[in-house]
């Protein structure tokens, strides 16, 4: 048997879906590569969501301007800003093995 998430009802669903929204669009394939070479240029190691929120760097990869994706996420209560960042490191987990390389650096755990 594997591991199976609990179901959690998000309470804040439009500033979490707006999120969630921004954080799939920068891994779509048209876009993560420029996502990682936007947190390898900020000196930032891809597992660190909070840095990636700080440095803006959703918001520098995203087409859709006006996203404030620090305030969306301190909007958040705990436990949905708990879902959004384990949606975040299991986006960052499917990143593809040919990205991966290009850019171990990023992904290593030290």
């Amino acid at each position: 048997m594997g591991f199976e998430q609990a179901t959690i009802k998000v309470e804040k669903e439009k500033e979490y879906e707006e999120l969630k929204s921004a954080v799939s669009h920068a891994f779509s394939p048209d876009r993560v590569e420029k996502f990682l070479a936007r947190v390898n240029r900020e000196s930032v190691r891809v597992r660190d969501w909070d840095s990636v929120l700080t440095k803006r760097i959703l918001e520098q990869v995203a087409e859709e301007k006006g996203i404030a994706a620090r305030q969306l996420y301190d909007a958040l209560p705990v436990s949905d800003q708990a879902q959004m960042r384990e949606f975040y490191l299991s986006q960052v987990e499917e990143v593809d093995a040919t990205l991966r390389t290009k850019f171990q650096k990023l992904f290593r755990y030290y």
